[in-house]
């Protein structure tokens, strides 16, 4: 010891938070967390931790859609103080459906479900949240919502489409709203609109996920419906509806006849105090 200076080499290293406490995705930090975005499939490393407390948010593909029924979002999972111990954890991103349902997206124990699908003239499918049914007959419903079910839920349903001389489509189910439409309301060839998201704020930023896709509508003067917030696609009265917005898990818009459109693929973000 040189005056009042202090030699602390003999007593090992200090832990230094000001750096990341785990791999994977694209790092960023937001105050005091540190935050990890994976906008495709990839892996999340802890290591030298024993165990790390996560927040997480996961979202599936958006369901697509072949007719006017519209696409169900992605399923829509959030939670805090998830506890993961050191290891390499394998992060899926659902592709958005084509067609049918989207594809799930996983982060160790947590599995958010492809939204529900709308693939021709019958009913919409259920997912995290459900596909919008196509016009032309009563039997088109809307796909269920939280299949398969957690606590809390993931998604809603989506809305039948018309039955009774209508030529529109049901809105695909959001993370906060059921989809709607017009079933049973005669020669309306309207489409319903797509539920509503979630808004989270994991990325730094608050961004609204899981949008359910508006319903197509055809016939005379049609209107159609606009897609939830949260990347849901409107719907079309001509050709397809609009493809959910990617890494939204958006559900894709309905369009007409043997037309298709694409959901918005997932994404998960974990983050831990830096």
């Amino acid at each position: 010891m040189t005056g009042f200076g202090f030699n602390v080499s003999g007593f090992g290293s200090f832990p230094n938070r000001s750096v990341a406490r785990a791999t994977g995705g694209t790092v960023t930090v937001d105050g005091s967390y540190t935050v990890h975005t994976f906008t495709s499939s990839g892996t999340f490393t802890v290591a030298n931790e024993g165990s790390l407390t996560t927040d997480y948010l996961v979202v599936a593909g958006g369901g697509g859609t072949g007719n006017c029924g519209a696409g169900g979002a992605g399923g829509f999972r959030t939670a805090t103080d998830f506890s993961v111990d050191d290891g390499d954890y394998t992060i899926t991103v659902g592709a958005g459906g084509s067609a049918a349902n989207g594809s799930n997206s996983v982060f160790s124990t947590i599995t958010s479900a492809g939204g529900g699908g709308q693939s021709g003239t019958g009913a919409g499918s259920a997912g995290g949240s459900g596909g919008g049914g196509a016009n032309g007959n009563g039997s088109s419903t809307g796909g269920a919502g939280n299949t398969p079910s957690v606590t809390p839920s993931q998604g809603n349903a989506g809305f039948k489409g018309n039955g009774n001389n209508g030529q529109g489509g049901g809105g695909g189910g959001g993370a906060s709203a059921a989809g709607t439409g017009f079933n049973n309301t005669s020669n309306t060839n309207r489409g319903g609109n797509g539920g509503a998201g979630t808004s989270n704020s994991y990325s730094g930023s608050a961004t609204t996920y899981a949008g359910g896709g508006g319903g197509g509508a055809e016939g005379n003067n049609p209107s159609a419906g606009t897609g939830g917030a949260g990347g849901g696609g409107n719907g079309a009265t001509s050709g397809s509806g609009a493809a959910g917005t990617v890494n939204t898990g958006g559900g894709a818009g309905g369009g007409t006849t043997s037309s298709s459109a694409n959901g918005g693929s997932g994404i998960v973000i974990i983050r831990y105090l830096t």
